[in-house]
């Protein structure tokens, strides 16, 4: 990671009318060689809201779990009527035909490229989940955008609709090697990208020195659990650590808002709550790695 180009960016890039364009945007300024996490921090430092922060870390994640991404805007779909569990994913995968439906796509109306949790079992058999890339200007590929969502409300989500969308299938397990680490994957480098776009603030707008450092140290662990296998229980223990930081310093961070401009404060306050996304299930694989080191 390039500390130094982080503690040297003194501006932001402004948000753009379309997603889509906003990346492209932010990937001619980082350039060809930047890395997941190097997407993640130096896209959050760039960016003019929590929530284009978060689709830095979103889109870092994506292509720490596939390498082989395109440069363009990607998305993960797994979620299907509020599940994610294989037993309950209707999506079928024949061949390299793909039908089906997902409910939640991030950033569904600008992202050329889809991730997709099918099932691929033989009918009868336990549930086996394959993982398949499709484009969204294949013939059977239809975006359903929905209305926007109080949190982030500046990242759009939508309904995928596949009618026997031709697609490419991922070598290795759809839901141990790509969909469980996925989680652990977008909590480090979301983590990171929202922490980078809080020290930017406070850069901008003089926080205490004592924060911004403190915000540093952050981002400096959040580098070293995003060079840890994302399945190990370690990682989870280390990952439940930076939440654990990020939380300590909330009262700070909020104090730090209300100081300063208006607008400002009432973005944060709107996206705070970005962290608490999936903390649940967060919690509960916190625990259980918790358990094997007692």
């Amino acid at each position: 990671m390039p500390w130094q180009r982080l503690l040297e960016t003194c501006d932001h890039l402004p948000a753009a009318a379309a997603l889509d364009d906003w990346y492209v945007a932010l990937h001619e300024r980082l350039g060809e060689t930047a890395s997941p996490f190097e997407l993640a921090v130096l896209g959050g430092r760039l960016a003019a809201s929590p929530g284009l922060a978060f689709l830095a870390g979103y889109q870092g994640a994506l292509r720490a779990l596939w390498p082989s991404a395109p440069a363009t805007l990607g998305a993960l779909c797994v979620t299907e009527n509020k599940s994610v569990r294989p037993a309950d994913l209707q999506t079928r995968l024949d061949g390299l035909s793909l039908n089906g439906r997902k409910d939640f796509v991030t950033a569904a109306d600008a992202a050329d490229w889809l991730l997709v949790a099918a099932r691929d079992e033989i009918p009868g058999n336990a549930p086996r989940v394959a993982l398949v890339v499709v484009y969204r200007d294949t013939p059977g590929v239809r975006v359903e955008t929905l209305p926007a969502l109080p949190l982030m409300p500046d990242i759009s989500h939508g309904r995928l609709h596949l009618d026997g969308a031709h697609c490419e299938r991922l070598a290795g397990d759809g839901w141990d090697d790509y969909t469980k680490p996925f989680r652990t994957l977008e909590d480090v480098h979301v983590m990171a990208a929202l922490s980078a776009w809080q020290y930017g603030i406070g850069v901008a707008h003089d926080w205490p020195h004592a924060l911004r450092l403190q915000l540093l140290g952050l981002l400096a662990g959040c580098a070293e659990v995003a060079r840890q296998p994302a399945r190990s229980l370690v990682t989870h223990v280390l990952l439940g650590g930076l939440f654990a930081q990020q939380l300590a310093l909330r009262a700070q961070i909020d104090a730090a808002f209300a100081a300063g401009p208006a607008e400002l404060a009432a973005v944060w306050q709107r996206d705070s709550r970005l962290l608490d996304v999936a903390s649940g299930a967060r919690g509960k694989r916190l625990e259980k790695a918790q358990a094997q080191f007692a």
